[in-house]
């Protein structure tokens, strides 16, 4: 029962990406957010507004936990700040999982996020001359996290499939 866990910074690729690679090796994947928001039914943004960012980092840290030990393989992609929370970077470190982290550069996430910034609420009140910055201090932030990841992969520059590849090369499970 493997676990290949996508991290990485909001805008990075972790759901196309995970999409994708569970297509390739035929497992199934999971969408950290999405189970969340089933769960409450509501939507992250509401989430935050309703009941607060401290709320919503236990019940990613909940659901979090009981992926990790499904007993079934999965590809999960978390959300932006799930390895920065609640020690769930020590789950990553579980026997059974594989953490990858899709980095990429403060331009490529501005050019991403830039576009989409109101289904991002930690950024969806910011003008767009203000998250350039705000997402090179919160990549530097997170970065203890992200890189205690087992694999790293650059994401700059590169197609979804040119990244799945690269991400099977290295983790060689089909």
């Amino acid at each position: 029962m493997v676990k290949v866990v996508l991290i990485g910074y909001m805008g990075s690729g972790k759901s196309n990406v995970g999409i994708k690679l569970a297509e390739k090796i035929g497992v199934a994947f999971v969408e950290l957010d999405e189970k969340i928001e089933k769960k409450c039914e509501m939507s992250i943004q509401l989430i935050f507004k309703n009941k607060g960012e401290l709320y919503f980092r236990k019940l990613e840290h909940q659901i979090f936990s009981e992926l990790i030990n499904e007993q079934n393989d999965l590809i999960i992609s978390t959300g932006g700040g799930t390895p920065c929370y609640f020690n769930n970077h020590e789950l990553l470190k579980s026997e059974n999982v594989i953490s990858i982290y899709l980095k990429a550069s403060v331009s490529t996430l501005f050019n991403r996020l830039v576009k989409e910034k109101e289904k991002r609420p930690l950024i969806a009140n910011l003008a767009d001359s203000e998250i350039k910055e705000f997402i090179a201090k919160h990549l530097f932030e997170r970065s203890f996290y992200y890189n205690q990841a087992n694999f790293k992969v650059n994401v700059d520059d590169k197609s979804i499939d040119e990244i799945v590849n690269e991400i099977n090369q290295k983790i060689n499970l089909k």
